[in-house]
């Protein structure tokens, strides 16, 4: 049973949002991805500089239509545990992920809440799976429940 089967009109159907995944050398990864991906109509997207990156390296987000779902990045080890990040359009549903997680024995890495870094509306939670893998549960669109108060 699926939260959605709980909770009538919940819709939570979870698709991926965005995997990241670490490399050895980020430009030379930027080139074969850009070239590897383009038959799908995709390209780099966006660029973050070592300076602005929790490892220090230069990160890539690979995408079409203006959204990076393919990250990488290099100033960490090839191979290291790697971000899956499962979008929905109902915060409940990222509540619930967070709470499941832990039930079933992953390990807390970010309650759910926003994430005003990325933008006002990124609602996740982060939950490390038991290998180390960082497996996140992303809402990007407003509350509708605090939307409808007066």
């Amino acid at each position: 049973m699926t939260v959605r089967d709980e909770v009538p009109g919940l819709g939570g159907d979870a698709i991926l949002d965005h995997i990241e995944f670490a490399v050895a050398d980020a430009e030379q990864s930027r080139r074969f991805y850009e070239a590897a991906l383009h038959p799908f109509g995709m390209t780099v997207i966006l660029r973050v500089g070592p300076e602005r990156t929790r490892t220090g390296g230069t990160r890539y987000g690979v995408g079409r239509d203006g959204y990076p779902r393919i990250w990488f990045h290099d100033g960490e080890a090839p191979g290291s545990p790697m971000h899956l990040a499962l979008a929905t359009t109902n915060r409940r549903v990222v509540d619930a992920f967070h709470a499941a997680a832990l039930a079933a024995g992953g390990t807390d890495n970010g309650a759910p809440g926003i994430r005003e870094h990325y933008h006002p509306n990124y609602y996740a939670a982060f939950v490390l799976d038991p290998d180390g893998n960082n497996v996140e549960a992303v809402c990007q669109v407003p509350d509708r429940e605090v939307m409808s108060r007066p």
